[in-house]
């Protein structure tokens, strides 16, 4: 058994086409500059007809593991944090993990929407601890299939992209995951939801198409809820870790919008030049947004050994949690 976790490595991967504002304003009928206005989103990433969410995630993986410097026969458990999966069965992920040679891992899909990611690195913490081998999570969407294009409120904010991380078994009790806090609210479960192609309402002849596509019921409360979630569990995790918000060096939430991590990083008193924000130029792509924002500002600015980051989210169910992980 291993006493702490550390992350090894970044990956991510985004599709080609990039899809400014003008061309979804135009089309919704919306004034220039509004989507930026209200979401801080100015782009986004939308995959190609030949692009499959499975070769986005191997994508991701492939420079993750490579970053990571490790032997692909080394990882012992692949966690994919998905809600668009190649298909409804199997799971995507064994395909994965073959398409990346892992050889003889575990792997399994995960499907906690927009806080997958914080769950699967919190899982794959678990299984490096207990068993003492290296866990690689990927988190990956293609949402662009998921939007009603007719819907505003989802047809401006989704995107497509994969971000993954590798972590690796470590002694240094200052690494890896130092505080945890998840939550759920079921009695929001309608919030945010694709109404069909579940076992309550199965694929048949006469279903409308706009059944089988993502609906943002109230925007509004999936706001306030979402900024009540992450800085509860925020302030719960940095209690758990015995940290206070002004020893985090990083702050990498969820990127939903703009003005949902501005308002939870007011409630922590965070500062703005400590957040991470990916949003404007790749959007919200749910569960992948964390490890995206990661691997990207790895590359603008390595992280450094002791750094210790502040990861937040909160999405569809509701669900939401936040990390406090030592670099």
């Amino acid at each position: 058994m291993s006493r702490s976790s550390c992350i090894l490595g970044f990956g991510h991967h985004a599709p080609a086409r990039k899809v400014e504002n003008p061309e979804i304003e135009d089309r919704l009928g919306l004034e220039p500059g509004w989507i930026e206005r209200r979401t801080g989103i100015r782009s986004r990433f939308w995959a190609a007809d030949e692009d499959t969410l499975s070769g986005l995630a191997a994508s991701a993986g492939d420079m993750v593991l490579a970053n990571a410097g490790i032997d692909r026969r080394d990882i012992g458990l692949l966690l994919l944090a998905t809600s668009t999966p190649d298909h409804l069965l199997p799971p995507s992920a064994p395909l994965v993990a073959h398409r990346l040679e892992l050889g003889r891992s575990g792997a399994i899909d995960l499907t906690g929407a927009c806080a997958g990611f914080i769950y699967a690195l919190m899982f794959a913490d678990g299984f490096t601890r207990l068993h003492g081998k290296a866990s690689l999570v990927i988190a990956a969407n293609i949402l662009s299939r998921r939007i009603n294009p007719a819907e505003r409120a989802s047809a401006v904010l989704f995107a497509d992209a994969a971000g993954a991380v590798v972590i690796g078994p470590c002694d240094d009790p200052d690494r890896g995951i130092l505080g945890a806090s998840v939550d759920s609210d079921g009695s929001r479960y309608g919030l945010i939801q694709i109404p069909a192609g579940g076992s309550n309402t199965p694929f048949h002849g006469d279903l409308d198409f706009e059944q089988t596509r993502m609906t943002i019921t109230d925007g509004r409360e999936v706001f306030a809820k979402a900024v009540e979630m992450m800085t509860a569990c925020s302030q719960d995790a940095l209690t758990a870790a015995r940290m206070r918000p002004q020893d985090i060096d990083r702050f990498v939430p969820h990127q939903a919008n703009t003005r949902i991590f501005d308002a939870v990083g007011r409630n922590l008193n965070i500062a703005g030049h400590a957040i991470v924000k990916t949003i404007a130029e790749y959007g919200n792509s749910s569960a992948a947004t964390i490890p995206l924002s990661l691997s990207l500002a790895h590359q603008t600015e390595p992280f450094r050994q002791g750094e210790k980051m502040l990861l937040a989210a909160a999405g569809a169910g509701l669900t939401g949690g936040a990390l406090i992980v030592g670099i």
